[in-house]
């Protein structure tokens, strides 16, 4: 790293991705114990860089001798080899800023999460600081971004076969196979099994998220909340449109979604005839894209409902969790997908305008350019911005 870079870097001060240590002293608070903690913490986040020679409170410039130098590089290496459960690699290198002598650390975010100090605690950033995990949902998230576990693979307890619409799944099976349980030779439980909507004598949260009659009975908060505010502002009081939660299978929700986003949205006049058809403010397709997305990438380990908010000038589609393992805004719109639950992701299709190949936000970008994706990895949130065209409204 330049010095130029660096010393923008510390004139910045510590955040999510920079951490700044004096020293590394045996014996004393900033040992290899308190680095290796950092280093889990920065492996289990978004990883970053530690820069050591840099006073964390000043941003003061107090740089290593020779000696320091070799012995940090040591305990730097016995910290992540030693007091990281699993072990990670890092990338350490020497610089030179302003006459002093300093070293920068790198510590890429793990594959492997989650990481733990010799302790059996597991770190991850909190802002510039850092903090435990104590929750099993976001200790089940760490797994599941290290695809270790994967939510709707997984058994729901207390589901049975009797939770399925029986009718319903007969008609996915036509629509996916051109066969029914008879032509297949299964029983349902069977077919279930083999599609992996269940587990032994319970449901897959696919299956219930899928086919079953009342899946909110034992996810109550697997809902879709829709707003539509007069104005701009979350804060607003006044509503010109809100319902309770939606409730139903992935289906269900997607329709009554898209039906309150319709309803809520303005056709605007094209053609000059009175009697010509007005065409809607947002195309279609780009709501029914960006919508199916929202209900099938979402984080299922968050216990959070998917919101719709629509304000005058846009419309927010918010999804629980956000961007998995390497993904951007960028790489989406170029077409980039992973699939974080991918029993949804491969059966979807049969069901909602939903192709499961990662091309539905580049077609809904085509249909409709005016749209922002904002990856917010503290709030664990992932949000479609639908800008819209200014109209004047009356409340």
């Amino acid at each position: 790293m330049e010095a130029i870079e660096l010393s923008q870097l510390v004139q910045r001060g510590e955040s999510s991705a920079v951490q700044f240590k004096e020293r590394i002293v045996k014996g004393t608070k900033n040992d290899a114990y308190d680095i290796a903690a950092e280093m889990v913490a920065f492996s289990n986040s978004q990883g970053g860089v530690i820069i050591i020679g840099v006073n964390d409170k000043t941003g003061a410039w107090c740089g290593l001798n020779f000696q320091e130098i070799q012995e940090t590089n040591r305990l730097l290496a016995n910290a992540a080899s030693e007091n990281v459960k699993s072990p990670i690699a890092i990338v350490t290198e020497t610089a030179a800023v302003n006459n002093h002598n300093i070293i920068v650390v790198t510590i890429k975010e793990g594959n492997d999460k989650p990481y733990k100090d010799n302790k059996g605690v597991i770190w991850i950033k909190n802002g510039s600081d850092k903090r435990r995990v104590v929750s099993n949902e976001e200790w089940a998230r760490l797994l599941q971004s290290s695809h270790n576990i994967i939510a709707d693979e997984e058994a729901v307890n207390n589901t049975a076969f009797h939770d399925i619409d029986t009718g319903y799944f007969k008609k996915f099976l036509k629509k996916k196979t051109k066969k029914t349980l008879t032509g297949l030779k299964q029983t349902l439980p069977q077919a279930l099994r083999n599609m992996s909507f269940a587990k032994d004598e319970k449901l897959t949260l696919a299956g219930l998220l899928l086919f079953g009659k009342n899946p909110q009975k034992y996810r109550p908060l697997f809902t879709v909340q829709c707003i539509a505010f007069v104005g701009n502002d979350i804060a607003g009081t006044q509503y010109r449109d809100s319902e309770p939660p939606f409730e139903g299978n992935l289906e269900e929700l997607y329709a009554q979604t898209m039906n309150f986003i319709m309803r809520n949205l303005h056709k605007v006049q094209t053609e000059k005839s009175f009697n010509s058809i007005g065409q809607l403010e947002i195309p279609k397709e780009a709501l029914e894209e960006l919508t199916a997305n929202a209900l099938i990438h979402r984080n299922y380990y968050i216990k959070s409902s998917v919101k719709v908010f629509i304000f005058d000038n846009r419309i927010e589609i918010i999804s629980p969790g956000k961007l998995p393992n390497s993904l951007t805004a960028e790489k989406i719109k170029s077409g980039t997908s992973i699939a974080r639950n991918p029993i949804l992701f491969s059966n979807a299709r049969y069901m909602l305008p939903f192709t499961g190949v990662g091309s539905g936000v580049p077609r809904a970008c085509a249909a409709y350019p005016q749209i922002d994706f904002i990856n917010e990895a503290d709030k664990e949130t992932f949000t479609a911005v639908i800008h819209r065209k200014a109209l004047t409204i009356t409340p």
